[in-house]
């Protein structure tokens, strides 16, 4: 990206989640509401409104860039730009009180992701990634530029999924295969678990089901945190992906990992 559009990407993405967090918090850690969507997943009034908000911003700042929401699909057409948004991944730890959810808003550039941001609203913590620059976190704790861990082997890695039951027939026994590989495992965290690991808390996160605007905003996060993000098999994220991500904070790590994984 040259300069001037970087810059107005950048600003459109943190218009983006500014707004959203404005949008989510007051909802935090009251009596909600949740309708169940097709894939029995659960859905709020923040979920939509956050993500109303955010494509007025985009739709003012950006009018020739498509963008893709999980809540209100697809509009535009043909662009080589387009927005992937995600108001509140991990609505179940939202509707549940816990701060491990998080706004994630991507761009992606003729397929692939080009920037992505996840933001904590309660934290006030939030990671931005460009292709090709490091991580930038800001947060009052430690703000500043941060990077993943050395973990060379997997027998010393903490590995992270956000739940079991997201897990299918076919994914579960090789997700177990790897378990028996790392060191122990956590549950829960959705896309704030890509953040620790970014900050070098985590070294590696195996989960499958994902839609684009569950893993976007991670690629440019982790990879420009020094990690690697990937398919179950190595191959770098598309939008015709099969819906499993790998991510590992150490890059040497990745060919073990696909190997405990095939």
């Amino acid at each position: 990206m040259s300069e001037t559009v970087l810059q107005t990407a950048m600003d459109a993405a943190t218009a983006c989640a500014d707004i959203a967090r404005r949008t989510i918090l007051p909802h935090f850690r009251t009596t909600l509401h949740a309708d169940a969507k097709s894939d029995d997943s659960p859905v709020t009034i923040a979920d939509r409104q956050a993500e109303q908000a955010m494509r007025s911003v985009l739709q003012n700042a950006l009018p020739g860039h498509d963008i893709l929401g999980e809540e209100d699909g697809l509009s535009g057409g043909g662009s080589e730009w387009l927005w992937v948004l995600d108001p509140i991944d991990g609505t179940r730890a939202f509707l549940t009180g816990r701060p491990t959810f998080g706004t994630l808003v991507a761009l992606f550039h003729n397929g692939h992701p080009v920037l992505g941001l996840i933001d904590q609203p309660v934290t006030g913590e939030r990671w931005i990634g460009v292709a090709g620059q490091p991580t930038c976190f800001l947060s009052d704790r430690l703000p500043g530029v941060i990077g993943t861990r050395s973990c060379p082997a997997a027998a010393e890695a903490e590995l992270s999924c956000t739940a079991p039951e997201i897990m299918t027939p076919d994914h579960a026994p090789r997700f177990a295969n790897l378990q028996k590989h790392t060191r122990r495992t956590s549950w829960g965290g959705d896309c704030y678990a890509y953040g620790l690991l970014a900050l070098g808390q985590i070294d590696v996160i195996a989960e499958c089901t994902m839609k684009p605007w569950d893993w976007g905003a991670l690629v440019p996060v982790v990879e420009g945190a020094g990690g690697r993000i990937t398919d179950w098999q190595g191959q770098p994220l598309n939008l015709q992906s099969d819906g499993t991500v790998l991510a590992c904070g150490d890059a040497t790590l990745l060919p073990e990992l696909v190997r405990h994984l095939s």
